[in-house]
């Protein structure tokens, strides 16, 4: 079962927890047991999975991910978009996570979110999620 996932943002950096989203359509493909593959087809974006408790972790990331790539730092790239396209490429365009019992097995405090490097734009996320043909559970 493949899902497209329509992701609006509306800052230059912007992180967005996607976790609720991704578990709808668990729910929906009504598999118990497998695994969900999360793919984003943009170079300037990505995927991470980290605390979604105290949001001052995704600012503290933010800040420091700025820091470390600065937005102008004498880039080549004729866009002006070189710090977004690192960014991408040390986070990630890619998560895979453990389906059981129709959940999205993550830690206790985890969640999804989609990061956006070059925004605002509108951007899609894939959704692909995978059965376990050996599960007890179906």
């Amino acid at each position: 079962m493949l899902e497209e996932i329509g992701i609006n943002t509306n800052r230059r950096v912007e992180f967005i927890e996607i976790t609720n989203s991704i578990q709808k359509i668990v729910t929906k493909s009504d598999i118990k047991e497998g695994i969900c593959y999360l793919f984003v087809p943009h170079t300037t974006a990505g995927l991470t999975i980290n605390e979604n408790a105290d949001p001052t972790v995704l600012e503290d990331m933010i800040m420091e991910l700025n820091k470390i790539i600065p937005f102008d730092d004498n880039y080549e790239h004729l866009e002006g978009n070189s710090a977004a396209h690192i960014k991408s490429s040390l986070i990630g365009v890619n998560q895979m996570i453990i389906i059981e019992k129709g959940k999205l097995k993550l830690g206790t405090w985890q969640g999804v979110y989609f990061t956006e490097f070059d925004g605002p734009r509108n951007r899609k996320l894939y959704v692909k999620i995978v059965e376990d043909k050996d599960s007890f559970y179906k």
